[in-house]
């Protein structure tokens, strides 16, 4: 059997880890975190709502980073203790604030989806990212090609 609290421990911690690191702009180890407690979302997620409530203790922890990364993959299952956790700690400033608002935005938008519903975790939408926005454009589309775009060193004298 599977240690849940020990998973969202393991949550926690790296979600700090990534923080901290990204505060020494070690971007590397950021992103390795943030693949590591990512991972762990995706070993309780594989217990259903248990494993998504285990998460959720997480909401009352004393750091901001904590509480905002598990009321982002929250949302969905515990959609209104997430959105006051996210709201609240999108009123200060910084990038854990910048985060918060940004799940909100994106929940607002339509277009969140870091935890599909359990109806559509099987299809292989779900598992892939998100469709893109309204406004997206797919990486292959560019601006039109009679538009150049310019830079200082294209001007006289700069």
């Amino acid at each position: 059997m599977i240690d849940v609290q020990g998973l969202v421990a393991e949550f926690a911690r790296h979600v700090q880890a990534e923080t901290e690191a990204a505060w020494r702009g070690d971007s590397r180890t950021a992103n390795k975190h943030v693949d590591q407690y990512l991972a762990v979302f995706d070993k309780l997620r594989a217990h259903g709502d248990t494993g998504r409530d285990a998460l959720a203790v997480l909401f009352t922890h004393p750091r901001m980073d904590v509480r905002v990364s598990a009321a982002a993959l929250l949302l969905r299952h515990r959609t209104a203790e997430a959105k006051a956790i996210l709201e609240e700690a999108a009123k200060g400033e910084g990038l854990v604030p910048f985060e918060a608002s940004q799940a909100l935005k994106r929940w607002e938008e339509g277009t969140w989806a870091l935890d599909p519903a359990d109806d559509d975790a099987g299809s292989p939408e779900a598992t892939g990212p998100a469709a893109p926005g309204k406004r997206s454009r797919p990486r292959t589309e560019r601006a039109a090609p009679d538009k150049r775009r310019g830079s200082k060193r294209d001007k006289r004298g700069g």
